[in-house]
């Protein structure tokens, strides 16, 4: 640790930290899981470009696992946050002072429009009263027969494989993609899911990297050069899915009503306004990007943490057994799955998906007693707090019985999904929809780690698993 780094915190608690550190880092990383190597020295512009384009979770200081609050600046002034009442005050007692932050919008808003992840103010909040009703647990519960086909599916596959090393993330991924696109446009009617599925790669490869002005702060009105080329693909695949809503606004869908029939038939319920066509579009591709990624990423992080960790696989695969005997597991059986849903919570703790938020601030305000300014970027760095030495026992550990009592005491330690007014609306579907595919794969399979092959945690847009998931597979 430098000088510059003691000065972002009270002295006290830095050298406080600095005895804590010494024992942390040299005693037994191998009983822990794969992490990232988190910075230990400040990096400057072009340190700073260079790691955000490698992986964006090294931008973040090592000491953010101890400390409440670290500010600085490189291009323009920052400020990292990691403890809770400073993180329910961005979230949700002052929400409106911090709005999705500019290089956010940059990447994003090309591919989804103003859609309810980007949008804000009013046009966040009618399109937010118009979508909350389709992720209702009525709703929820009756899509769980996709899901259920889509783990049985996901199992035949896999077993095709048993006795080699399965790239478990590729099996993910399509399981996921599956599923989404199954309860996003049932029919398929001139819907090209694969062209869809490379388009959202494409994209998100091109576009999602930092830029060296994104690190400056330059405004969002001078253009980056590496996103100028992309973006065809998405276009293209706007085009498609527009084609797609019109004619499912005249034609209707004679199957079971999926979320495109919902968002169709509703409206906000304080002034009556319906989404258009390519407000549709927007959301619902905001609905396929964030709800297979998001979900194909946990079930990933979770079967190689079984695999790292035999006994509780063990004891996940008792519990799957006895519930379900040879089937695949459905919306009923998810209350019955205790240490599987335990070990998904454990999961997006270790792994967070949305790893690190960022947030502009729009006026004065302070955070545990530092000023900020308007135009400060709010930095939330999921991954630091999810580790965090004070908050968490035995933080780099996987420990799935630490969710015992449901939540960690002070529930803004932990935020796989956000929280306050933008808490991601789709956290129920991720949620039932993981536990009914890890479940179904646990009870008839073992998997194993595979020497050689452990999947490194690589943030660009997510916390993917670089170099995928590979692991042994045996019929259980």
């Amino acid at each position: 640790m430098t000088e510059a780094q003691i000065r972002l915190y009270p002295v006290q608690q830095a050298e406080k930290i600095m005895t804590e550190q010494r024992p942390i880092t040299r005693e037994t990383p191998q009983a822990e899981p794969v992490k990232v190597p988190l910075a230990t020295r400040p990096l400057g512009v072009f340190g700073s470009l260079s790691a955000g384009r490698r992986n964006i979770l090294e931008l973040i200081p090592e000491i953010a696992t101890h400390a409440p609050i670290l500010s600085g600046r490189t291009g323009k002034r920052w400020h990292m946050v990691m403890e809770p009442e400073a993180l329910r005050h961005i979230l949700r007692d002052n929400v409106t002072n911090y709005p999705k932050s500019v290089v956010t919008k940059l990447i994003l808003e090309p591919a989804i429009g103003d859609s309810l992840f980007v949008a804000e103010g009013q046009d966040w909040l009618w399109q937010r009263r118009t979508a909350a009703p389709v992720f209702s647990h009525r709703n929820v519960a009756a899509l769980a027969p996709v899901m259920t086909a889509a783990a049985e599916r996901a199992a035949s596959r896999i077993a095709k494989g048993a006795g080699r090393a399965v790239n478990c993330y590729d099996e993910m991924v399509t399981a996921t993609f599956e599923v989404i696109s199954d309860v996003t446009f049932s029919d398929g009617e001139g819907f090209d899911r694969a062209s869809v599925h490379r388009a959202i790669e494409d994209y998100m490869a091109q576009t999602a990297r930092v830029s060296l002005l994104d690190i400056i702060g330059a405004p969002a009105w001078v253009p980056r050069p590496g996103r100028l080329l992309s973006g065809a693909a998405m276009r293209q695949m706007k085009r498609v899915a527009d084609g797609s809503i019109q004619r499912r606004r005249s034609e209707g869908n004679p199957g079971v009503p999926d979320l495109l029939d919902l968002l169709l038939a509703g409206e906000d319920p304080k002034t009556g306004r319906k989404m258009t066509t390519p407000e549709l579009r927007d959301n619902l591709l905001t609905f396929i990007v964030a709800g297979h990624e998001t979900t194909a990423l946990t079930l990933s992080w979770a079967l190689y943490l079984c695999a790292f960790a035999p006994e509780v696989q063990s004891a996940a695969r008792a519990e799957a057994q006895a519930v379900l005997g040879d089937r695949a597991a459905t919306a009923g059986d998810v209350a019955a799955l205790p240490l599987i849903r335990r070990i998904v919570d454990e999961t997006l703790r270790l792994y967070p998906p949305a790893a690190f938020l960022s947030r502009t601030a729009q006026a004065a305000d302070r955070l545990c007693g530092r000023e900020v300014q308007p135009g400060d970027t709010v930095i939330l760095p999921i991954y630091a707090l999810h580790r965090h030495h004070v908050l968490w026992d035995r933080p780099d550990s996987f420990d799935p019985d630490r969710f015992l009592d449901s939540r960690p005491a002070d529930r803004y330690a932990y935020l796989p999904f956000g929280d306050g007014p933008r808490i991601c609306i789709g956290a129920n579907f991720a949620l039932q929809e993981a536990v009914i595919i890890l479940a179904t794969l646990l009870a008839r399979f073992r998997f194993d780690l595979v020497p050689g092959k452990l999947p490194q945690p690589v943030m660009i847009l997510t916390l993917r698993p670089q170099g995928g998931v590979w692991l042994g597979v045996t019929p259980a």
